[in-house]
C-alpha cells in the first residue's frame, strides 16, 4: 500500500534552452510502493524531466521535495545522495568488468587500503538472490549475460545505492516476452519493498500491466496526472497527442480516390518480423499506392520500415518483391531492388552538413553506380538544378553548403537524393517532422504526385491528420504489433485513434 506523502515531489519546473522551452509547469509526485508511469509522444519533455530529476539539468523555475523537504539536485553524485538512482535504456556498465566489480565499482569494500574481493563478490551475490531472485556467477564478466540480465544486474547496482527512487527509463526496449515479464515481477517485489518507481514507456500494454499511476506529458507542458485503472486506453492516447475525439474533424484527400489507378502488388511481407524490434506481419503494397504506417512512437513503425529496406535483417518470414521471394539483405541490395529509404533522423542518418546541395543530391546514385562510374561534374550541375526546380529547394544554389538550409529544404534535399536513383518504392519516415506548414503541405502534394506517377509510397507520420491526407490504405501499429489496418470507409481519425489505443 503506498503513502499518502510523495517520497519525491517536483512543482511547477520550468526548463528552457536557448531558442526552445523543454518544459512549462510540469509536476510530478512519486509514492513509495508505486509504480508510476511516464508517457508522452516524441518531444514531450520526458527525457528532459529525468535529467532534470537526476541533476544533469538545473532548473530555471520551480522546486524539488523528498518526503517534503526541498532540495535541490545539482549533479547525478547529488541525486544518488539523497536516494534517486536511474537504469537507463543502454546498459551503462563496463562488460569487460565482473558483475560484482559491476556493482560495487567505484564502493568497493576495502580492508587496509586493499579491495576485498571475497566480500564483493558474496555481497554482490546476496544483493542478487536477495533483492532480484537472481542466481548467476558474479565473478564471469558481465558481457557473458544477456540484456536481460544486464538490466537486472544495473538495478542492482541502483538499488544498493541506498535509493528510494528508481528511474527506470525505457527498461523493455531490448527485452521479449518472457524477459518483460521476469522484469515487472522484480518491480512488483520492489514495489512491495516500499520504493518508488518512476517507469518511462512508450509500450501501452506495459503501461497498464505494471503501473499505478500515470503522468502524461505533452510538448513539454503537465497534461494531468491519473490513476491507471480509471484512465481507459482511447484516452491515453487522446492526452498523448492532444486531441479531442468528439471534435475531430474529417480531413479531405488533398485528391480524390478515385482519380489514381492503384496497380498490381509490388511487395509483400508474410509473417515477416525480427526479435526484440517487430513481431511478425503481413503487409503489401501495390504499384502507385500510398499506405501509410500509424501509430505511437515506438510501436514499431520504423522498424518494418528497416526491414524493408534491410538496413535491419529480419529473422522470420518472407518477402516477395515484383513476384520473386527473397530477402533484402543490406540498403545497397535494397536500392539495387529500386527502393529508397528516407530516414526520421535526416542529421544522423541522411544530410551530411559539410557537403553542398549538389553533393548530397547525388550521393545515392553514385554509390550505386559504384567508384569506377564516377558521375561528371556537370551532369551533377544538371541532376542537382533539376531537383532543385522541381522540389522548390531554397536557396537554390547547388553549391550552398546543406547545413545551412532550415529544416524543410534539408528534408527536400534527402527526398531528390531518393527520387534520383528512380525508386519503384519510396519509404518516408516522418518527412514533415520539425518543418514549417509550407513545407509540409508540398511534400504532402508531391507524395501524393509521386504515387499517382506510378510510385508505391511507405509513408510513416506521427501525426494522424497528415497519414489520412496522403495515404490510400492505413496500417496501424501497437507495441510492436501490427493491429489493424484500415481502408474505404474505416479510414478515419475515429477508428485509427481507437485502433492505436486497442482494448
Amino acid at each position: 500500500m503506498s503513502s499518502s506523502i510523495p517520497i519525491l515531489e517536483l512543482k511547477h519546473i520550468h526548463k528552457r534552452f536557448p531558442g526552445v522551452r523543454a518544459l512549462s509547469d510540469v509536476s510530478l509526485r512519486l509514492f513509495p510502493g508505486e509504480v508510476h508511469a511516464l508517457m508522452g509522444e516524441n518531444g514531450a519533455g520526458k527525457s528532459t524531466l529525468i535529467k532534470v530529476l537526476t541533476g544533469v539539468y538545473s532548473i530555471d523555475e520551480g522546486m524539488v521535495e523528498m518526503s517534503g523537504n526541498p532540495v535541490v539536485i545539482q549533479s547525478p553524485l547529488e541525486a544518488q545522495a539523497v536516494g534517486i538512482s536511474t537504469v537507463y535504456q543502454e546498459v551503462n556498465l563496463c562488460p569487460n568488468l565482473t558483475v560484482a566489480e559491476n556493482i560495487f565499482i567505484g564502493r568497493e569494500p576495502r580492508k587496509f587500503g586493499k579491495i576485498v574481493w571475497k566480500d564483493i563478490n558474496r555481497q554482490a551475490e546476496e544483493l542478487l538472490r536477495d533483492r532480484l531472485q537472481l542466481s548467476i556467477d558474479v565473478t564471469q564478466p558481465l558481457e557473458s549475460y544477456s540484456v536481460a540480465v544486464q538490466q537486472l544486474i544495473a538495478i542492482a547496482r541502483a538499488l544498493n545505492i541506498s535509493a528510494h527512487v528508481l528511474i527506470l527509463d525505457e527498461p523493455t526496449s531490448s527485452l521479449d516476452q518472457n524477459e518483460v515479464q521476469q522484469l515487472f515481477q522484480i518491480m512488483s517485489q520492489l514495489r512491495k519493498d516500499g520504493l518508488a518507481i518512476l517507469f518511462v514507456t512508450h509500450f501501452l500494454d506495459q503501461m497498464y500491466d505494471i503501473s499505478d499511476r500515470v503522468t502524461i506529458l505533452r510538448n513539454g507542458e503537465w497534461v494531468g496526472e491519473f490513476m491507471a485503472e480509471h484512465l481507459t486506453r482511447l484516452d491515453l492516447v487522446l492526452h498523448m497527442i492532444g486531441k479531442d475525439l468528439n471534435v475531430l474533424e474529417e480531413l479531405p484527400h488533398l485528391e480524390a480516390a478515385d482519380t489514381k489507378a492503384v496497380g498490381q502488388v509490388l511487395l509483400k511481407a508474410e509473417g515477416l518480423g525480427r526479435t526484440g524490434g517487430i513481431k511478425p506481419f503481413d503487409l503489401f503494397i501495390r504499384t502507385g499506392e500510398v499506405v501509410g504506417l500509424a501509430g505511437l512512437l515506438g510501436s514499431g513503425r520504423t522498424e518494418m520500415a528497416r526491414l524493408f529496406f534491410g538496413a535491419d535483417k529480419s529473422d522470420s518470414g518472407k518477402l516477395i518483391l515484383s513476384g520473386r521471394e527473397g530477402t533484402i539483405h543490406s540498403p545497397r541490395e535494397a536500392i539495387e531492388q529500386r527502393i529508397a529509404f528516407c530516414s526520421e533522423n535526416r542529421k544522423t542518418e541522411g544530410i551530411i552538413g559539410d557537403l553542398t546541395v549538389r553533393e548530397n543530391i547525388i550521393l545515392a546514385l553514385q554509390a550505386k553506380q559504384g567508384i569506377f562510374r564516377t558521375i561528371s561534374r556537370r551532369n551533377q550541375l544538371e541532376l542537382a538544378e533539376h531537383y532543385i526546380r522541381m522540389l522548390n529547394i531554397n536557396p537554390p544554389n547547388p553549391e550552398h553548403l546543406v547545413k545551412n538550409l532550415s529544416g524543410g529544404n534539408q528534408q527536400k534535399v534527402l527526398l531528390a537524393r531518393c527520387l534520383l536513383t528512380e525508386p519503384q518504392l519510396l519509404i518516408l519516415d516522418e518527412p514533415t517532422r520539425g518543418i514549417d506548414i509550407g513545407a509540409k503541405t508540398e511534400i504532402q502534394k508531391l507524395v501524393l504526385s509521386l504515387s499517382r506517377g506510378g510510385m508505391s509510397v511507405l509513408f510513416i507520420s506521427s501525426e494522424i491528420e497528415e497519414v489520412l491526407r496522403v495515404s490510400d490504405r492505413v496500417a496501424i501499429m501497437r507495441d510492436r504489433h501490427k493491429v489493424d489496418e484500415l481502408s474505404g470507409a474505416d479510414l478515419n481519425q475515429q477508428q485509427m485513434m481507437k485502433a492505436i489505443a486497442g482494448g
